[in-house]
């Protein structure tokens, strides 16, 4: 799934690519992917592209008609840049594209998603508020406002476990799966340690580890083509989907625990005292 640095990336990416650009043609192939019909997706043609936002992991091009088409890339989606376009119409039912945008210069961009769980979101909008997810976020842990008194406010009576907490997009927006490894790994804290424990110094910790991670990551994503930003993000990680490898700081076996429809990496030297957590999955202990 596409987080925070990525989207920030592709941000980054569109900024220079789309701005100052008219949209002549919007093509939804997969009709799902639209979650907004008034206006409809058509009414940004033949308008400029003003600016692109981002809000947690949201994408939000502005055009200079006042309207926003924002687009949520879920768990298996994303955005395949194209210096020429296809010519003809994509035909619905074949492959992954879901919706394709053409710039007045012949470049433009498909939205993609694989697999069978359709949750790529397109909307089109006169305010980003006016969608849901934007509107239940929570603060961005890379604004220049979020500091320590802030995240410890975050979590005071917060009664879940660090990891869920830090997934939890109404609470801090742009964080999931893999950051929020990378992130309690760089803090070496366990998933499983209640938000709401945590002491002042460990504050600390965890807001310098979520800034430094996050900041990290954006700048190796910076100035790469959308193509190949998944690889790079796939690199940098140091904990999460290296189950079996050794940990980078300390060379002990990165362990996993694995959910229903998730799993989460860790490293028992550096975050958990050496005591392997209890697989919710298996209901036993790592052995």
């Amino acid at each position: 799934m596409p987080e925070l640095p990525e989207v920030e990336a592709l941000k980054d990416f569109l900024t220079e690519h789309v701005v100052g650009h008219e949209i002549v043609r919007v093509l939804p192939v997969a009709i799902s992917v639209l979650k907004t019909y008034d206006p409809p997706v058509t009414a940004v043609e033949g308008h400029e592209v003003s600016a692109v936002h981002r809000y947690g992991k949201f994408l939000d091009l502005e055009t200079d008609a006042g309207l926003h088409l924002v687009t949520h890339l879920a768990r298996a989606g994303w955005l395949q840049w194209k210096d020429r376009l296809p010519d003809g119409l994509p035909r619905p039912g074949k492959g992954p594209l879901a919706l394709r945008v053409a710039l007045e210069t012949g470049e433009g961009f498909d939205l993609t998603e694989a697999g069978t769980q359709k949750r790529l979101a397109v909307y089109v909008v006169h305010d980003p508020q006016q969608v849901p997810g934007v509107a239940r976020l929570g603060p961005d842990p890379l604004a220049a406002d979020f500091d320590e008194p802030r995240l410890a406010g975050l979590l005071a009576g917060e009664r879940r476990q660090l990891k869920g907490a830090l997934r939890d997009q109404s609470l801090l927006a742009g964080v999931g799966n893999a950051y929020s490894d990378e992130i309690l790994h760089a803090a070496k804290m366990s998933p499983f340690k209640l938000a709401a424990s945590l002491t002042p110094q460990e504050i600390h910790t965890l807001h310098e580890a979520l800034r430094t991670t996050l900041t990290e990551a954006v700048e190796r994503s910076r100035g790469l083509a959308a193509g190949r930003l998944k690889a790079e993000k796939k690199s940098g990680l140091r904990v999460h989907g290296r189950t079996g490898e050794p940990c980078p700081v300390c060379g002990d076996t990165i362990r996993e625990v694995s959910f229903s429809d998730s799993s989460l990496q860790y490293c028992p030297t550096c975050q958990t005292g050496g005591k392997p957590l209890a697989d919710r999955r298996l209901s036993r202990l790592l052995k």
